[in-house]
């Protein structure tokens, strides 16, 4: 089948480069279109797909679509694909506009297979976690197809519409919480006196690992830490330090604030 993505920014970006790198679809099979010719040029730069002229001649020769724009330009870009949908698949990772929005917005367009789904960038490097909206069009086989594209660059999990802004802002948006995380611990590594480049191998290999640990164990990440903090070690100095500076309220109030933007966004 032949993918199109309209919109070719960083989240179209891991995703396509993600699934060619994978082998789940060859570059030939790759069509992308974006109002900002250097990002699809990049794209093609980085992954060898085809840069479509405009959005209508990409759905034309596509027989998947996939929506990655702005929240605030589908409208648009419904409007100006909806002709040339019929008979399609669609798939959706854009944030804010529901199933049963799109559908709206695509009402008299025959044979519609939509579904909306909510990734994350580090689909990049096949460790991308993504989210499947339960309420969609697909047939079985279609499914098999989409899943198995977001299979190939990371986890995925089937998830009730309902429950979707609490998941863009513990996953679709973490890797940015992730970073400076990672950009404090090695500051704070270079302050120690280390070079900072082996400051950020070692703060993000932490991560790494541990996370790791967290996905493979049967055990509670608070196990997981107590297990690091030996008594009157420095580990519990450290710990106590975080508690004291609210990490954990600092890090759930984040969340929270994401969710509730994303439930605006919504609306």
């Amino acid at each position: 089948m032949m993918l199109g993505f309209i919109g070719a920014g960083n989240m179209a970006g891991a995703i396509a480069e993600g699934i060619i790198k994978n082998g789940y679809i060859e570059a030939a099979d790759v069509i992308v279109s974006d109002v900002v010719k250097a990002q699809a040029e990049r794209l093609h730069a980085n992954a060898g797909v085809h840069i479509a002229h405009d959005n209508i001649a990409l759905v034309k020769k596509a027989d998947v679509v996939l929506l990655a724009v702005k929240p605030i330009f589908l409208s648009d870009v419904l409007k100006e694909i909806k002709p040339y949908l019929n008979g399609k698949i669609v798939i959706s990772i854009v944030t804010g506009w529901s199933h049963s929005r799109i559908m709206e917005a695509l009402s008299g367009v025959k044979d519609i297979r939509l579904v909306c789904v909510m990734p994350n960038t580090p689909a990049l490097v096949s460790q991308g976690m993504t989210a499947i909206i339960d309420s969609h069009t697909l047939d079985e086989e279609t499914f098999t197809f989409v899943r198995g594209l977001f299979d190939s660059i990371g986890r995925t999990t089937l998830l009730p519409e309902r429950l979707i802004e609490g998941f863009i802002a513990i996953s679709g948006s973490s890797p940015a919480y992730v970073y400076m995380f990672i950009e404090a611990m090695a500051d704070a590594g270079v302050k120690e006196g280390l070079p900072r480049a082996l400051a950020y191998e070692a703060a993000a290999q932490a991560v790494k690992g541990a996370a790791e640990m967290v996905l493979t164990s049967d055990q509670h990440p608070a196990a997981l830490k107590d297990a690091v903090c030996s008594p009157g070690g420095t580990t519990i100095e450290a710990v106590i330090e975080l508690e004291k500076g609210g990490m954990r309220a600092a890090v759930m109030n984040a969340v929270a604030a994401n969710a509730e933007k994303a439930r605006k966004i919504s609306k």
